[in-house]
């Protein structure tokens, strides 16, 4: 690694509170579901340091050669995350497209997985944090659930007011979290440095031999180790690789192996501190500020989980995944921080659900890994995708890499599948339903689309009118928005039909969605002047970025179109749509589209069009 510039110490500093909350929080539990009850295991030497060798190794493996050496070279220009990587290979690549309903129908999976993720880890973190106090003094026993409540809703109701004056913070005090999980780790290791022979995978090797089926279903436990490893690779965007790999391999990596040993070398010298090795590592004096410091570093990690979802739920709007619903920018500087009403407070009722259900973050590690592997699982297919048709990897080459982390990714989803049953059932059942409504929406919006299309008119065509020449026409400009520029816009034909007259000048928008990121500013548009002073204007905008009609009008001044938002009408469609056969499963899911396309947010607001100056005709369509 190249030594770090100031932007870059900056930007790693940064990413400690935004990435690696989720993972660096993971010390509060994970070890101490290793040896819950539930998995059999006798606390004694070998089985600690089997278990121990299975976290080095799952942390090296899974997060250090899977996500920061692999994974992150896929990213869709610069950007990151499972549906960028879907943009990627759906858009670009012609090689997928004999296959791309599989690599759609994968990749919209593992994005709707990431949904209950989302709920879980501020339920998990918090939790567990909080459950310090019963360490402390039993005198706190019966309060851990209504803290734990209260912190949480303070939490989601904040997330309006926006993370920028609190954002800055997160990277420094998750600096602090993680020198302190080094020094509280050392200080433990240096009295059972016998601990750290656990780096030899023969002791993995030899726990597997001896505990065999249950030392198989303690994975399930080792695998909390490794949660969170997915942001690296969706956050890549927000402070590019290197910063990331930077604060994982100089401090977030050595911190969680010194903390684990330690956790590991406190067990060895005293068994009944397996109740709660992480908080049992600190000195009685320092118990308290390290469960304000725990519950401090677990709220920023679920802000980074539920700012995550606000992403992920943002990009899917942008590329048409998602009916439309309101979108709130809470910095003016920063278009990135955003907030999402509907998705807020889903994620609320979500995680006060889980913690009410479940009531400890033993129980809550139960349902937590499952959704989280499966995504993992699906990850790795579509790098296969990747390597062989957009890197051109040779496919031998492509199938052993893929298949040595598939060996590993598999064991993990084998222990971790049997956690359906104690409540890894949730975030499943989330991601189906959010799967569902993908799929319905995207294949309405098709059909949507062929019900158009029947009845469209070629524009060639009907400017070709000699007619044309002779329809009044009133001072202004009219702007209608289409779907396709080929096409005369229903929504025009229904007002001349009823109106009999055209604007001075006519606009055409079409406004794309490209599977990149962001469209650089000289490809963003396409103007074309057509006869009878009608103007084709084409807007491409990335799926990172929000369509603005400001924008547009802007550029059409540049291209000496001269014209403002305040003298322009702007002409939408407000469809309703018309079922012809409601019965059976099809009828079922053509009515919920309908649903959905009734109650999503009006185009004015995703398009930020000024609401006095539109007209909306309502065009009534049967699917």
């Amino acid at each position: 690694m190249k030594p770090p510039s100031g932007k870059n110490a900056a930007l790693t500093l940064i990413a400690l509170g935004i990435v690696y909350g989720d993972i660096g929080t993971s010390p509060l539990y994970a070890l101490r579901e290793c040896f819950s009850p539930k998995y059999g295991l006798a606390l004694n030497h070998d089985n600690v340091l089997g278990i121990l060798s299975l976290i080095f190794w799952s942390l090296i493996i899974v997060i250090s050669l899977k996500y920061a050496t692999y994974v992150m070279r896929a990213d869709n220009d610069g950007e990151g995350g499972v549906l960028a990587l879907l943009a990627l290979l759906i858009s670009r690549n012609g090689a997928v497209r004999k296959f791309s309903r599989v690599v759609f129908g994968l990749g919209i999976f593992g994005a709707a997985l990431f949904y209950g993720d989302a709920m879980l880890t501020p339920a998990i973190s918090v939790l567990s944090a909080v459950e310090g106090l019963r360490v402390a003094s039993p005198i706190f026993h019966d309060y851990v659930i209504p803290i734990t409540l209260v912190i949480l809703t303070f939490f989601f109701f904040y997330q309006s007011k926006g993370t920028g004056r609190v954002g800055a913070l997160f990277g420094p005090v998750m600096l602090i979290w993680f020198f302190t999980l080094s020094v509280l780790g050392i200080a433990w290791i240096i009295k059972q440095p016998e601990v750290l022979a656990a780096i030899n995978p023969l002791y993995g090797a030899e726990f597997f031999i001896v505990n065999k089926i249950h030392g198989f279903l303690v994975l399930g436990a080792v695998f909390l180790v490794v949660t969170g490893g997915e942001a690296l690779y969706a956050d890549m965007g927000h402070f590019g690789g290197f910063p990331i790999k930077l604060a994982w391999f100089g401090l977030v990596l050595p911190a969680l192996l010194l903390n684990y040993f330690g956790q590991g070398a406190l067990l060895l010298a005293r068994p009944e501190a397996v109740e709660n090795p992480f908080y049992l590592l600190a000195p009685s004096w320092g118990l308290y500020p390290l469960i304000v410091l725990a519950t401090v570093s677990t709220i920023i990690a679920s802000q980074a989980v539920i700012s995550g979802a606000f992403s992920l739920t943002s990009q899917a709007l942008q590329l048409d995944f998602l009916p439309r619903v309101r979108v709130v920018y809470t910095s003016p500087e920063k278009m990135g921080q955003i907030y999402i009403p509907f998705v807020n407070w889903l994620m609320f009722a979500g995680t006060v659900f889980l913690v009410l259900i479940f009531r400890s973050s033993g129980n809550l590690a139960s349902a937590y890994g499952a959704a989280i592997v499966t995504l993992m699982v699906i990850t790795t297919l579509l790098m296969y995708v990747c390597s062989v048709t957009i890197w051109k990897w040779n496919a031998l080459i492509a199938l052993l890499v893929t298949s040595c982390l598939l060996v590993v990714d598999l064991a993990f989803f084998g222990a971790n599948i049997t956690k359906i049953e104690q409540g890894g059932w949730f975030p499943f059942l989330i991601a189906l339903v959010v799967y569902l409504i993908v799929l319905t929406w995207t294949r309405g919006r098709r059909a949507l689309a062929e019900e158009f299309r029947k009845e469209e008119i070629s524009f060639d065509l009907f400017l070709s009118d000699p007619g044309l020449k002779s329809v009044p026409r009133v001072p202004g400009t009219a702007v209608y928005m289409s779907k396709n520029p080929d096409g005369v816009p229903r929504t025009m034909l229904h007002n001349f039909k009823h109106n009999k007259v055209f604007h001075e000048r006519m606009i055409i928008l079409t406004i794309y969605t490209e599977g990149v990121p962001r469209v650089p500013w000289p490809k963003k548009f396409k103007v074309e002047k057509l006869s009878h002073n009608f103007i084709r204007v084409i807007a491409y905008y990335g799926f990172m970025e929000t369509p603005d009609i400001s924008h547009v009008i802007r550029h059409l001044k540049d291209r000496g179109i001269e014209c403002t938002v305040d003298e322009i009408t702007f002409f939408l469609g407000r469809e309703t749509i018309v079922v012809r056969d409601p019965s059976g499963i099809s009828g079922l899911r053509k009515q919920l589209f309908a649903f959905l396309s009734q109650n999503m947010l009006p185009a004015t607001s995703h398009f930020n069009v000024p609401p006095n100056r539109v007209i909306e005709i309502g065009l009534r369509i049967q699917i």
